[in-house]
Parts: C-alpha cells; sequence; structure tokens
C-alpha cells in the first residue's frame, strides 16, 4: 500500500465516521397517525424559522458530507486506477 491510499483511505472512514454521527444525532420526522388525520401541517414558530433549527443544520452539513464522501471515492479510484493499471 502506497501512502497516498492510506490518507485517501482515512479520509473516506473519517467522511463516513462524521456522516454516521450527524445522521444518528438527527430527530425523526415521523410524526405517526396524526400527521395522516391532520395533513402533517403544523404552523409553530420553528415551521416558520426551520432553516435555523438545528436539524436543518445537520442537514446541511449531512449533504456537503454525503457530496464530499461521493467526490473523494470516485477520486480516489480514479488515482488508483491510474497509477495502478498501467
Amino acid at each position: 500500500m502506497s501512502v497516498m491510499e492510506i490518507v485517501a483511505g482515512s479520509v473516506l472512514i473519517f467522511i463516513s465516521l462524521i456522516l454516521i454521527l450527524i445522521v444518528l444525532s438527527m430527530e425523526s420526522k415521523d410524526q405517526g397517525l396524526t400527521s395522516a388525520i391532520g395533513g402533517g401541517y403544523n404552523e409553530s414558530f420553528y415551521g416558520k424559522n426551520g432553516a435555523n433549527t438545528k436539524d436543518a443544520k445537520l442537514a446541511k452539513i449531512a449533504r456537503v458530507c454525503s457530496v464530499l464522501l461521493f467526490i473523494v471515492t470516485l477520486a480516489v479510484n480514479i488515482v488508483v486506477s491510474i497509477y495502478f493499471n498501467k
């Protein structure tokens, strides 16, 4: 294994762990039977300011981490296929 493979693998593991922790810390949005009967629309302070809540920030960080994980995985596969399939 080269140093580049070790570093890339470590970065992938780190991003994966961060993504797992973020997703596990999010709250569930399932309201059960209440949302089926009432339509699931809740007029509240948090409904109006949804972008400023903890869950909205965690969702944004999760999106960024998942895109970063995808890009790093593609980059590692491309670099490995170029350097090791000569």
